[in-house]
């Protein structure tokens, strides 16, 4: 998450960039447009940006802030002050927490931008408790409006206004690994000093390659590829902002060595199939051949059965590649096969086997989906045992995930819907179940092609010790692997790694001369990577833990995330256990994040934990979440609100505050099982429709909307209707 530092030690640019110094100059000045009785809340806004400054003038401490928006509006993107959290809903709602409450007399600030400009702002101020103290709305007034009613104010305003550091591009630094890269080659970028927690663009010369994202010390790592085109010459590589600034480099472009002329004969080769293949296997088919034939595969059984035959051009680099990956069919026969491969020069036969040994076999039904469709996968496993699933999306972050009970049959079926604004690209399903674990792969928008995937054998190791790494990707593909420091600098050179046929590998990677610290590991292969951390010699055992949720009840698919505080550095295990006290998921994690208090100076180390869901055929009752390190622990109670019938369904809770009694109570209406738009009529006794909501449901069919009740509604028995274009539902509350 980045986080907002347009005061104090450094200022953020991007969306804020326009309003951050007339902000230092009004903020105090410009008087307050919307006031609770306990907590005050301003909001300013230039264009589509707007600025929440929430001033607890009450006797509590807040821990949460809730902000959400008409049915005209919808938030596209917020950022917070160090130290706090944000999560967007899938309806719409932003919820802002953190372990250090807002105390009285201290205030805290958020940025929004929304689609257009001006919105008005619900709001709701809870405390450490979950109890809500404060609720209402702001409406975001201009700050163009304003600025000719403060400029009278200006110097008064300044002497209680934080000074404003503007960074110097001039001041900022980056370089590139390899430092002499190639035409067509991945390199890496670093740079520091840079305007914290914003967006720049990479240029080669006067032609844009990409962008990237700071954080919130100026510091940014990426990868970026010398495009093909790109003549073997000099060239500028430049890092722009968006006022134009820019930092360069100067450095020559190598031609690739060792290209292959068009003339030459080249082998015909096939590769892709490894010796053993099993139900399931995604296999990428490629090899080598004379520039410009035809190669033709045919592929037979062991009694000469011919079963499939496919076609592929070799183009001019000699190179071929079939238009399709294949799956290799969940009924497809053990046994042995052959693929005759010619190009009408030389001909050659590749052999492999269709083994059984697999646990976990799981296909999609598809390779390639389109936006709007579920992605299906089904497939085995072991009856009568647990299964996780998660789905990551084409940049490898988690978007879904459930833990299924596999029943009798070893059946596994896993959908995923899908809508017009899902990313297009490889979606990768990781399928856990015990000690197994399978990649599964699904196109969107497009084929896929097989990513790499890495993993450690464990998180914390000591001095000398070796650590091993297990790659998944392509079979035969060559791969990089480069370890960064502490400091986010090359440890050492990049190692290529040959992966085996059947895409697997495995690389020891030796500690002895490793110091204290938390270091990364990338592995890419063109312009594709991943990475993941390890520790050496980090203190393993956490001090005391406390942590905590960001609402007390689920329902089933819900996702959770953890919150929480302990010592920096340190690794800490979390369990999500059910009723009957079965242990559903169990995660270990190293605690990177930290926070340092401004006063005492002490730092902390931030939990923030989001793997965690509640299973799709969770049980109701009261689930607990525990941390553990050594004899040290903590947990946290949450209820499951299961559902049991079938189609969509709504329930709705009141959150009852006295404190806020003049503004109504508010009740949360969920809805589950919704697809597309959904109307939400709220009705008195008599049919009066009191309030009408329309929202759009999110991927998962769900909605999550708080609904203030008026001060002035009159006591009884009122219906929520919910419908959708293919359902309804109704249930009843009572006001009181």
């Amino acid at each position: 998450m980045a986080n907002l530092n347009y005061m104090n030690k450094s200022s953020t640019r991007g969306i804020f960039l326009s309003i951050t110094l007339l902000f230092s100059i009004i903020l105090i000045a410009i008087p307050s447009n919307a006031y609770a009785e306990e907590v005050n809340v301003k909001s300013f806004a230039f264009e589509e940006t707007t600025i929440i400054e929430i001033i607890n003038d009450s006797n509590e401490e807040v821990n949460t802030f809730r902000i959400w928006l008409g049915s005209d509006f919808s938030f596209e993107s917020f950022k917070t002050e160090k130290g706090w959290v944000g999560e967007k809903t899938p309806q719409g709602v932003i919820i802002f927490t953190s372990s250090e409450t807002i105390k009285p007399g201290e205030s805290v600030k958020f940025g929004v931008k929304t689609d257009k400009a001006k919105p008005g702002i619900n709001w709701k101020a809870l405390d450490k408790e979950d109890k809500q103290t404060s609720t209402g709305k702001v409406s975001s007034e201009g700050l163009l409006d304003v600025i000719q009613n403060t400029e009278s104010k200006q110097e008064q305003s300044t002497e209680n206004t934080d000074e404003i550091v503007v960074y110097d591009i001039s001041e900022s630094t980056f370089r590139i690994v390899p430092e002499k890269p190639n035409v067509g080659s991945s390199f890496r970028v670093t740079g520091d000093k840079f305007a914290a927690s914003q967006e720049f663009d990479f240029y080669i010369d006067s032609k844009k390659i990409g962008s990237f994202d700071t954080d919130e010390n100026g510091h940014f790592i990426t990868t970026m590829k010398i495009p093909e085109e790109q003549k073997a010459d000099r060239i500028d590589l430049k890092i722009k902002d968006k006022d134009g600034g820019e930092k360069k480099i100067s450095l020559r472009v190598e031609e690739v060595e060792n290209r292959i002329p068009e003339t030459e004969n080249i082998k015909l080769t096939i590769q892709g199939i490894p010796n053993v293949i099993h139900r399931g296997d995604f296999l990428e088919i490629f090899g080598t051949g004379d520039p410009g034939s035809v190669i033709t595969a045919e592929i037979t059984t062991s009694e000469g059965e011919i079963i499939n035959s496919r076609t592929a051009e070799i183009d001019s680099k000699g190179n071929w590649k079939l238009d399709e990956p294949i799956i290799v069919a969940l009924d497809t026969s053990f046994g042995e096969y052959s693929a005759t491969i010619t190009d009408g020069r030389e001909e050659i036969v590749k052999n492999w086997t269709v083994e059984s040994d697999k646990v976990i076999i799981i296909i999609p039904i598809s390779l390639k989906f389109e936006p709007g469709e579920v992605m299906k996968f089904n497939g085995t496993a072991l009856p009568n045992k647990s299964i996780e699933m998660i789905l990551e999306d084409p940049i490898g972050k988690e978007i879904f995930s459930d833990i299924i009970q596999v029943d009798d049959s070893g059946f596994v079926d896993f959908e995923f819907q899908t809508d017009q604004n899902t990313a297009k690209g490889t979606y990768t399903l990781i399928a856990t179940q015990e000690k197994e674990k399978e990649f599964i792969f699904a196109g969107l928008g497009q084929l896929p092609s097989i990513p790499v995937h890495l993993e450690f054998d464990a998180l914390n190791y000591k001095a000398g010790d070796t650590a091993i790494i297990s790659l998944v990707g392509k079979g035969s593909d060559v791969i990089n692997l480069l370890i960064l420091d502490p400091s986010e600098k090359p440890k050492g050179d990049t190692v290529s790694i040959t992966l085996k046929p059947d895409g697997r590998g495995e690389y020891f990677l030796n500690l002895d001369e490793y110091a204290t610290g938390i270091y990364t590991a990338v592995v890419s292969k063109g312009s594709t990577q991943t990475q993941d951390v390890f520790t050496v010699g980090v203190q393993s055992i956490c001090g005391v833990m406390n942590i905590n949720t960001t609402k007390k009840s689920y329902v089933p698919g819900e996702p959770i995330l953890i919150l929480g505080e302990t010592q920096e550095k340190c690794i800490a295990k979390f369990t999500l256990t059910d009723p009957d006290e079965n242990i559903v998921k169990t995660k270990e994690t190293i605690i990177i994040l930290t926070a340092t208090d401004k006063k005492s100076g002490i730092t902390t180390g931030k939990i923030s934990e989001e793997s965690f869901r509640i299973p799709s055929d969770a049980k109701s009752g009261i689930w607990i979440i525990k941390a553990t390190s050594g004899a040290n622990f903590a947990e946290k109670e949450i209820e499951v609100l299961a559902t049991l019938q079938e189609g969509m369904q709504i329930i709705v809770e009141e959150v009852d505050d006295p404190s806020t009694s003049h503004l109504g109570k508010t009740i949360s209406i969920r809805v589950i099982d919704a697809q597309q738009s959904v109307l939400i009529n709220i009705i008195a006794e008599n049919g009066e429709i009191i309030q009408t909501l329309s929202f759009v449901a999110s991927a998962q069919g769900e909605i999550n909307q708080p609904w203030i009740i008026p001060p002035q509604t009159e006591p009884g028995i009122y219906t929520v209707n919910v419908t959708d274009a293919f359902d309804s539902a109704e249930t009843i509350f009572e006001v009181e």
